[in-house]
């Protein structure tokens, strides 16, 4: 039947018009085609550019100690490239590569042929991008997937291929497409994965690294050695699918007797980059330009930081150190045992109970408000509101002064100074001293029932050791970059001043008698050291924080689920690391002596007469460390201090052999050492004399 005169002319106006459009797309095609050309880098601005921001990072001395980011071999020109990886490369991702114009009409028809079968899935369309169309996409756009982005693609793709050979576009793409693990290009990938360079390549490697392009995250071998070696044995099927090798070559391609490299160990300075480097967002605005971030860790006590902690940190528990500076440069920094197994920072993110480490800031209000270490106070039951605190050895000692209850501990006299200077001042003293968690003002939070962060704890002993100066910790102390420029350079503030200096002596006083004397004697390391040790309820947490010669470190023990450990003490463990850092830390430095001299606590000046009138090898030897010398006469041991978690109690002298009696024999005045209160006012009475104030809140308490 002949088609009606009118449809033919609707069929006939139809194809015309489409003939037009089509031609008038062909023009635009064309002309956006030769303005992309006029626009393009050369060849050699392609090869120069950059993939994404490189950071190297550099330690106290100067060394790298981690490069991250992307990571670039050595430039590959063509003729370098080994042929079978090439060959590799074109049969799985753009077969027809040689052939097509920069876009493949073929592979796009397959890829809306299964978007069509696959419509409503989910799933989109695939398969359809060239060598030369990836080229594009990773060097001027991004991976966001529209309608908008694909056409800039294609038209750059097509501009590509008209402004560069076919070798040329090839050797861009192997030397800049990313093969996971930070590698971009062939070079990369290769020292990465197999150890050695890119021109090295044999059939297995190169297809190894060729399957690499789909999904690099997934078949890394670095991720999955399983999963990129069967992508690797699809890419030799389809090699010889293609005919780009032989039968006998897939039989000989064995890619279990590939070795590949193996990944270098992660070590605990990690832990330390992992929180410098997110502080550069601050710092300097330089998104794109290589950087080199010079840093504050040294790589010699951050080792003896980390060998420190492995040799005592009790069986499935963790530790972490944090060492600072006097002005708060972070010398070391160990977040855990293992970064691999765990890169958890405890250093700085996990908060924990202080235990009696947080009565630094009860003793910091205290002398503060008035107080000395020479007042004298009472050891005895206290009832706060029904709160009843309890010492860990069961015991009390009535009189004693106030350097005596810090050295061993004493929790009844931490009560009564927080009910005496108030427990929100306590609280107002933390947070002066850097605490950055939530504090809770109720009455047992003078025995460090509020948890709190290693670094804020170890920041209030740097300041404190600064004579009450404000130490901030700081790991990056400049960033420049890849052509020397200086984007930032880290300067000291010292305009903070948290306590008066007399206060600062008044605590390094106690605190030094807490390790000479007290709890902390197992942080001894043969030259001046002040510290305090802290032990939460059942053993959970372990602490020792001290300062020595410029450096103050914090020790923190326990198990990350908070169950208990057994023996976890702060002068034990946590002291020991302590000390074994501390001796390497401090080596190369000078002895330096504190202010304030070291005075005995009362227990330690009342021994028994033995010690006194005996015969003179009636005494302990210790050793520098403060450990008794095997086969030394030890026949009239000094009295044994209670620690944190319950010692026993001091030795009842026989005579009243006190501070009084010692200044007579010795002919010196026994006030030359006590610091004087501040112009104006008096030294309160102790607190043991004072009314309670029965208006505070109280809750009880689990510290011991």
């Amino acid at each position: 039947m002949a088609m009606p005169q009118k449809a033919k002319i609707w069929l006939g106006r139809l194809f015309k018009t489409g003939l037009f459009l089509g031609l008038g797309g062909i023009i635009a095609l064309v002309a956006a085609v030769f303005v992309a050309m006029q626009s393009l880098p050369s060849f050699e601005s392609l090869k120069s550019s950059p993939n994404g921001q490189m950071i190297r990072v550099h330690a106290a001395d100067g060394s790298i100690i981690v490069s991250l980011g992307p990571s670039y071999g050595r430039w590959l020109s063509y003729d370098q490239i080994p042929d079978i990886m090439t060959k590799a490369m074109v049969s799985v991702e753009d077969k027809r590569f040689y052939s097509h114009p920069g876009v493949d009409p073929i592979g796009m028809a397959r890829a809306a042929w299964f978007a069509l079968e696959t419509r409503g899935t989910g799933r989109r369309m695939q398969g359809a991008s060239t060598i030369t169309q990836q080229l594009t996409r990773n060097i001027f756009l991004n991976n966001s997937y529209t309608f908008g982005r694909k056409v800039r693609e294609m038209i750059l793709a097509l501009a590509l291929e008209r402004k560069f050979s076919k070798q040329q576009i090839l050797e861009l793409y192997l030397n800049k497409v990313y093969f996971g693990g930070g590698a971009y290009g062939i070079d990369a990938a290769s020292r990465k994965f197999f150890g050695h360079p890119g021109t090295k390549l044999s059939l297995p490697e190169s297809a190894i690294i060729a399957g690499l392009v789909k999904a690099p995250s997934s078949y890394s071998p670095t991720a999955d050695a399983d999963a990129a070696l069967g992508r690797a044995s699809v890419v030799l099927d389809v090699m010889k699918a293609n005919g780009t090798i032989t039968a006998q070559q897939r039989a000989e391609a064995d890619l279990n007797d590939v070795k590949m490299a193996p990944e270098p160990p992660q070590n605990s300075v990690r832990y330390f980059t992992d929180w410098a480097l997110p502080q550069l967002d601050t710092l300097i605005d330089e998104p794109n330009e290589p950087l080199d971030v010079y840093t504050t860790i040294d790589p010699a006590m951050q080792r003896a930081a980390a060998d420190s902690l492995r040799a005592n940190v009790p069986a499935g528990a963790q530790g972490a150190l944090v060492s600072l500076d006097r002005d708060g440069a972070v010398r070391a920094m160990v977040g855990g045992l293992d970064y691999v197994s765990s890169n958890y920072n405890r250093a700085t993110t996990a908060m924990r109970q202080p235990g009696s480490a947080f009565k630094l800031f009860v003793y910091l209000a205290a002398l503060e408000g008035g107080y000395t270490p020479e007042t004298t106070i009472v050891d005895e039951p206290v009832d706060i509101n029904g709160w009843n605190p309890r010492n860990s050895s069961g015991r009390y000692s009535g009189e004693i002064n106030i350097r005596t209850a810090f050295a061993y501990s004493i929790n009844t006299v931490a009560a009564k100074l927080g009910q005496d200077v108030g427990f929100g001042t306590i609280a107002d003293m933390a947070r002066r001293f850097g605490v950055t968690t939530k504090i809770d003002t109720h009455p047992s939070m003078v025995l460090g029932s509020n948890e709190v962060r290693l670094i804020d704890m170890t920041r209030a002993f740097a300041s404190v050791s600064r004579k009450g100066i404000a130490v901030t910790p700081y790991g990056i102390t400049k960033v420049t970059t890849g052509d020397g420029r200086i984007l930032y350079t880290h300067k000291d503030d010292t305009s903070r001043v948290l306590v008066a200096p007399w206060v600062a002596a008044g605590i390094t006083d106690l605190l030094q008698t807490a390790v000479n004397t007290g709890t902390g004697r197992a942080a001894q390391i043969g030259r001046p050291v002040a510290g305090k040790t802290g032990t939460t309820n059942s053993n959970k947490d372990g602490w020792f924080l001290g300062f020595s010669s410029g450096i103050t470190t914090g020790v923190w023990m326990g198990r990350d689920d908070a169950k208990a450990v057994g023996g976890l003490q702060g002068g034990r463990a946590p002291a020991r690391a302590f000390a074994s850092y501390m001796k390497v830390a401090v080596a190369r430095r000078p002895t330096e002596k504190f202010e304030t001299e070291v005075t005995l606590p009362e227990w330690q000046l009342e021994p028994d007469n033995e010690s006194y009138y005996g015969d003179p090898d009636d005494t302990l030897y210790v050793d520098e460390d403060g450990n008794p010398i095997a086969g030394a006469a030890q026949d009239s041991p000094p009295p044994t201090a209670p620690d944190d978690n319950g010692g026993p109690a001091p030795a009842t002298p026989t005579g009243k052999l006190d501070q009084e009696w010692i200044d007579n024999v010795l002919g010196r005045d026994g006030n030359r050492n006590r610091p004087a209160p501040a112009t104006g006012t008096t030294p309160p009475r102790p607190a043991a004399t004072r009314p309670a104030n029965s208006n505070r809140p109280a809750e009880p308490s689990s510290q011991n």
